[in-house]
């Protein structure tokens, strides 16, 4: 009964109005009287600022929370019938009373989702501020005929637009880039639980690859995202102490090699080669060569291999080898006491 007459109200509003523009002048002061009054500051929230449907500004402030809970709880969930007539009246007459009226009838299930994400450290009225995004989008999208109820299709718009709020909110750095990652996001807590997995720091490589498994992820993945939901970010700049000026960053290492470093290395490096290159211009050719091949080659050739090259034995090779790094000794030694004089 309700939902006949709820049509032919409609319809004679719009008679009576005449236009779809004086029917969005009187929107103002329809939504006022059904709207649940909220402070100012609700006016800002991401709910305030959508398509205009009429919806009451959700809580921003904790305080605010309680109060919006038992304001939302006056309106009454719609029937099948009427809930269908209200959809139609929207979308084929564009009358905002009756997506209003959807909405409205709604909150509950968008408070009640919300609920579910109270363990992501976000503000719960946040949360609810954005589901009810996800709900005006709905009511926009539904489609009565199909057969299926505006709470089931608005479900997936509600969590949708919570979850997306959570991964942009809960840490700095951008989470959960893809589908598998934001499943296992939302997920592993779950699992973890289920699993018994409660122990603090990393998982047992047995659970480890049981979450990867149910979740179809590879187990680095799960290693990576169950580290990062441990603990929240933390600023390098923050104090080590209260009453210190010390900050975490001074405690980093870099582990790589300083400019200084690598400048004298490199200096000190150059004037050894250069003092082996003279000294090696005091050898004879066969020396030079017994030298390079047998010390200062990545690869150095045996003794028979040069023997075989000078056609000498391999005693003989052995003792040029010996006599020229010795000669080579002394000559570095020379030119370094030289230089140092000089």
């Amino acid at each position: 009964m309700v939902a006949s007459k709820t049509k032919p109200k409609s319809a004679k509003s719009d008679a009576k109005k005449g236009s779809k523009g004086a029917s969005d002048a009187k929107m103002p002061e329809t939504a006022a009287k059904t709207a649940v009054k909220k402070p100012a500051k609700a006016d800002a929230t991401p709910a305030s600022r959508d398509s205009g449907l009429g919806l009451p500004p959700a809580p921003t402030p904790e305080a605010s929370l309680s109060r919006y809970l038992q304001e939302i709880r006056k309106y009454p969930m719609l029937p099948h019938e009427e809930e269908y007539m209200l959809a139609q009246a929207w979308r084929e007459h564009d009358d905002r009373e009756a997506a209003h009226k959807m909405v409205t009838s709604h909150l509950r299930l968008v408070a009640k989702i919300a609920m579910g994400y109270r363990g992501y450290g976000l503000p719960v009225a946040e949360l609810i501020a954005e589901g009810n995004i996800g709900l005006m989008q709905a009511v926009k999208r539904f489609e009565p005929e199909r057969g299926f109820r505006l709470a089931t299709y608005a479900m997936w718009w509600i969590r949708a637009n919570i979850q997306e709020y959570i991964l942009r909110s809960w840490s700095l750095v951008k989470i959960g880039t893809t589908a598998a990652q934001k499943k296992l996001f939302f997920k592993l807590r779950k699992l973890k639980g289920q699993i018994q997995a409660i122990d603090e720091g990393d998982m047992r490589p047995d659970q480890v690859e049981k979450i990867a498994t149910a979740l179809n992820v590879p187990e680095k993945d799960v290693v990576s995202m169950n580290r990062r939901l441990a603990g929240p970010d933390n600023s390098l700049n923050a104090p080590l102490r209260a009453e210190g000026d010390g900050e975490w960053q001074d405690w980093l290492v870099d582990d790589s090699t300083d400019q200084e470093t690598e400048l004298a290395e490199s200096e000190e490096l150059g004037k050894r080669r250069a003092l082996l290159m003279g000294a090696m211009e005091n050898l004879n050719e066969r020396e030079r060569h017994i030298i390079t091949e047998r010390r200062l080659t990545d690869d150095p050739k045996t003794l028979e291999e040069l023997s075989k090259d000078f056609n000498i034995s391999r005693e003989r090779v052995r003792q040029i080898e010996v006599r020229a790094f010795e000669k080579l000794q002394k000559n570095v030694r020379r030119e370094a006491v030289e230089q140092r004089l000089a």
